[in-house]
Formats: structure tokens, sequence, C-alpha cells
């Protein structure tokens, strides 16, 4: 199946950013958490 480019436009779908987003945000608030909760020095 060959699409052409004007049909390659019309093309609609996704919504991968949204979640990865969302996971960033939340690993990243995990990991800010953790590093108040059980600080380690480093050498």
């Amino acid at each position: 199946m060959y699409l052409k480019n004007s049909e390659l436009m019309q093309v609609k779908g996704g919504g991968q950013g949204l979640w990865a987003a969302i996971g960033g945000i939340i690993a990243f608030i995990i990991g800010l958490a953790d590093g108040f909760l059980n600080p380690i020095k480093c050498n």
C-alpha cells in the first residue's frame, strides 16, 4: 500500500508524547523525593 504525500499529511495519531511527558514528570518527582528522604553523599 502506497500513500501520496497529501495522504500522509492527513494521518493523525499519537499521544505518545503526552504519556512520555507524564512518565518523565513522575520519575522526576520520585527521584526528588528519594533524594530528600535518603541522601547519599558523593565520594
